[in-house]
């Protein structure tokens, strides 16, 4: 279905579940390095900020990606 003209469904159901994944599992390593080391919430949030920032490179990787097509 998809014309050549940018993403198609799955393309966009595969940003979507990359996106989720790596907000979580920045998430989940860092709250378990934080309960393993008793340190809530110092290493839950450099999870979190390590997600945003994978999550925005690969946002930019696919972008790019679209926009020279």
């Amino acid at each position: 279905m998809n014309q050549g003209n940018g993403p198609d469904l799955s393309d966009l159901l595969a940003f979507g579940m990359t996106t989720a994944a790596c907000l979580v599992a920045g998430l989940a390593v860092g709250w378990f390095v934080d309960a393993t080391l008793d340190t809530l919430p110092v290493f839950t949030l450099v999870g979190l900020g390590l997600g945003i920032v994978v999550t925005c490179l690969y946002v930019y990787a696919k972008l790019m990606k679209y926009l020279k097509e």
